[in-house]
């Protein structure tokens, strides 16, 4: 190898080095960003903060302006029935919707769904399932799936689950709020 290639070579192997270190340092910014706010507003709901995180990361990547096809708006994918509620519950005035495009705003409204979605499977033996499948596909689809033992056995309860996009997306939140747990220790 000539020494124009050696020089070539190096150059080469220097910039795929810099664009992924470049990139690991973006990705690792975009995916904490927002952690102050998901703990304080884990905090003032009582909720485990890795679990607000990997709802985050599932439904809009941590894009603070995502929009679904729905209506929903935000980190957490709000939509307006569940931010009026949550700006009701809050005693807020004149609250509207595209103010979930704010992140601490979306954050605090998704956690109180989240954990009001939490509070409405008490007997579960782990109400985390039922409670994503409410915030995925709805409370009227959960009731339908919580009969025999699905209504307490989270186990049984996936298994129940006819939607297999709302399957993948419970299990993937799970996975998710296990590897985020440490962002907040």
């Amino acid at each position: 190898m000539s020494s124009l290639h050696r020089r070539q070579f190096r150059l080469a192997t220097l910039l795929v080095a810099v664009a992924i270190v470049v990139w690991w340092g973006y990705e690792h910014w975009r995916s904490h960003r927002f952690d102050k706010l998901i703990a304080a507003a884990a905090s003032r709901y009582q909720l485990e903060p890795g679990l607000v995180k990997a709802v985050i990361w599932r439904e809009s990547r941590f894009n603070p302006g995502a929009r679904g096809r729905a209506g929903e708006l935000g980190l957490m994918q709000i939509r307006e029935a569940a931010a009026i509620e949550w700006a009701g519950a809050e005693h807020l005035k004149g609250f509207d919707h595209a103010a979930c495009l704010d992140p601490a705003t979306n954050i605090l409204s998704g956690a109180w769904y989240l954990k009001k979605a939490l509070g409405r499977y008490p007997r579960a033996d782990d109400p985390t399932p039922f409670a994503l499948a409410d915030y995925n596909a709805g409370r009227g689809n959960v009731l339908k799936w919580q009969t025999g033992p699905a209504a307490t056995n989270s186990q049984a309860f996936l298994g129940q689950v006819q939607f297999p996009s709302t399957r993948d997306y419970i299990r993937a939140i799970m996975r998710r709020a296990d590897r985020y747990h440490g962002d907040f220790n």
